[in-house]
């Protein structure tokens, strides 16, 4: 059997990727390359191009196509950006091929609540049955949990800003639900463009608005550092916020991501806590991760690639058979799954019981654990 991946292994993306791959291989390593008796092959793929610097369409449903083509495929393992998924999902969803995202969260995904367009999430599964699972807290949670941190640290008018992309979009969309439900004033909602050479004109309405925060809904590849960088030069005593679309050790570089001086206002989300907050597995995780790679300070999606192909081989473990069909049904079968993340259930609709977001600033070039936000969507 094999078990395909696809996430974006050049350009800004390429960070997270690379460590949700070595995961990946460090979990299938661990299972002496077996699911059961059922022997398995890994075969990551690259949905991004060097001249786009991130996913593309293309790529990415020509990596599906490989995919669906290989009678020897039993789980996907992808994509990483949900507007990838949004792709991949048909081509998949009609080959019968069971999909697990380490990262997605968008909304419409998985079902048609706040944060959803219109067709979500029905026009993705052509054959009418669920065939994609994600491991991470879709954006509801997200949104909520970024609302309240800034409601915590004291935020009280807030320029929203995404980035057009199906993940951006729709988280913004459940922060600014989110913080109107708190009290907190969102002065506009404002799409970027992401190949835009600079946001000074946006960063000088939000100082004429008086805003006090900015947080961005959208990915590190769609120049989220410039963003971060312009609305700090413009807005000098500002909080910054990110979610887990930057939320990768490229944005934290102070090389390749943000100087000290933005870093230091800056927060972000995402559904890892500190190594010390997980169970006795996801500690030992962490230390076979840095003995292998040589990594002290893994990226934080390292442990979600490592958890998607553990959850992938315990699902065709449960099948009995490794047949497309019968894995499809035992990953939706998962129940109370004893994992490095903690216990978590997949629902009818392919979301995790996860909820709790780990807030992260940024020190020294890199992600560091603050606490955690016990958000519910509201």
């Amino acid at each position: 059997m094999t078990i395909y991946s696809s996430y974006p292994l050049q350009g800004a993306g390429r960070a997270p990727s690379v460590a949700a791959v070595n995961g990946a291989k460090l979990a299938l390593e661990q299972a002496g390359g077996k699911a059961g008796n059922i022997s398995v092959t890994y075969k990551p793929l690259d949905d991004s191009t060097a001249q786009a610097g991130t996913w593309t369409p293309e790529q990415t449903s020509a990596n599906a196509r490989t995919a669906a083509q290989d009678k020897s495929t039993a789980v996907y393992l992808g994509e990483f950006n949900s507007g990838g998924s949004a792709v991949s999902i048909p081509i998949l969803n009609e080959a019968g091929i069971a999909q697990i995202s380490p990262s997605n969260t968008a909304v419409g995904l998985t079902t048609n609540e706040p944060g959803a367009t219109p067709g979500e999430p029905d026009k993705y599964y052509p054959t009418g049955q669920r065939t994609f699972a994600r491991i991470v807290p879709k954006d509801t949670i997200q949104g909520a949990a970024l609302a309240t941190l800034m409601k915590q640290d004291g935020c009280t008018k807030v320029q929203l800003l995404n980035d057009k992309e199906v993940y951006g979009a729709g988280l913004a969309s459940n922060i600014e639900s989110s913080a109107k439900a708190q009290g907190l004033t969102i002065s506009s909602n404002e799409a970027i463009d992401k190949n835009a050479p600079n946001y000074r004109s946006l960063a000088q309405n939000a100082k004429s608005a008086g805003d006090d925060c900015m947080v961005f809904a959208g990915i590190t590849a769609n120049n989220a550092a410039q963003v971060f960088k312009d609305f700090a030069a413009a807005l000098p005593t500002a909080k910054l916020y990110g979610p887990d679309g930057v939320a990768d050790t490229t944005f934290a570089s102070t090389k390749d991501g943000l100087p000290t001086a933005v870093a230091n206002r800056t927060k972000v989300t995402i559904a890892t806590l500190s190594p010390d907050e997980y169970p006795a597995q996801g500690q030992e995780f962490f230390k076979a991760y840095t003995e292998k790679y040589n990594e002290a300070n893994p990226d934080p999606y390292a442990i979600y690639g490592y958890e998607a192909m553990e959850l992938a081989l315990d699902s065709i473990k449960r099948s009995k058979t490794g047949d497309r069909a019968d894995v499809i049904k035992a990953l939706f079968a998962t129940k109370d799954r004893n994992s490095v993340l903690g216990t978590y259930s997949i629902d009818k609709n392919g979301d995790t019981s996860l909820s709790d977001y780990g807030v992260y600033s940024i020190k020294n070039g890199n992600l560091q654990f603050d606490k955690t936000i016990k958000a519910q969507a509201g």
